[in-house]
């Protein structure tokens, strides 16, 4: 019996194999706005969605990180691929180095796109709360879009964005993630992984910002950076969709 896969979005058929992981209020879709400026014959991209999610939007499950991490083995294993990298975005953060973890020796570098590190975003039950109220109520996920931009952009942004996570996303599957990247503590694990990571930030990210990443991922990996990308918030792919494109492949190119 073939093995029941995730679906995902490829783009490009270069020998540098990369996959992607949405976040939270995303899916495979965030990352087409950077694909007119992908090298798409040095690289290979695979754009994943989780269970729950975009074209595994019927695919029932868990919905744990553990779960998508031998979920996304499953595809690349599917794909040929056996060496790779991995970018994550917000909560895709938790979800690669989840991969990581579950394929030491397999990832080449690591990207995190405004990435939640292994400790989680260590909400307390007040403010799991306050996020389980965005579940049923776009408003709501409009405005958590927007503070996380830094309330600069067009409402109208947000509350399409919301709108598309919404429609792209389960809501059972969306609220299953949650308490495993809000509240869940693994860094324990990550710690001394001499994988080379690179995480990028928006300027006007209020909650992903540089100290976070100095106390987290800084250190705890120690092969990792840290870039600032101007004019944006907790979106980069939608608000400087080239701008992210340039730095991830040079982060990402070989050596």
């Amino acid at each position: 019996m073939t093995q029941a896969l995730n679906g995902y979005v490829k783009v490009g058929n270069g020998p540098r194999k990369v996959l992607a992981m949405s976040g939270w209020f995303g899916s495979a879709e965030d990352w087409q706005p950077l694909v007119p400026a992908l090298d798409t014959d040095a690289f290979t991209y695979v754009f994943f969605d989780y269970r729950g999610y975009g074209r595994s939007r019927e695919r029932d499950g868990a919905f744990t990180f553990e779960e998508a991490a031998q979920d996304v083995l499953a595809l690349v294993n599917h794909l040929g691929w056996d060496r790779f990298s991995l970018i994550g975005h917000s909560m895709g953060g938790v979800a690669i180095q989840r991969v990581l973890l579950a394929a030491p020796g397999r990832i080449e570098r690591m990207a995190g796109v405004s990435a939640v590190p292994a400790c989680g975003s260590r909400m307390d039950e007040g403010r799991l709360a306050a996020f389980r109220a965005v579940v049923d109520d776009a408003a709501q996920r409009a405005a958590a879009i927007a503070f996380s931009t830094g309330n600069r952009l067009s409402p109208r942004w947000s509350a399409h964005l919301a709108g598309e996570s919404q429609r792209l996303s389960r809501a059972d599957a969306f609220a299953a993630y949650l308490p495993h990247w809000a509240a869940s503590d693994f860094s324990s694990e990550v710690q001394g992984n001499a994988v080379p990571v690179k995480l990028f930030i928006g300027e006007h990210d209020p909650t992903l910002t540089a100290d976070l990443m100095t106390r987290t991922w800084l250190a705890w990996y120690p092969h990792a950076a840290l870039e600032t990308l101007r004019n944006a918030g907790h979106y980069p792919m939608y608000e400087v969709p080239v701008a992210l494109a340039t730095a991830l492949e040079d982060w990402l190119k070989p050596a």
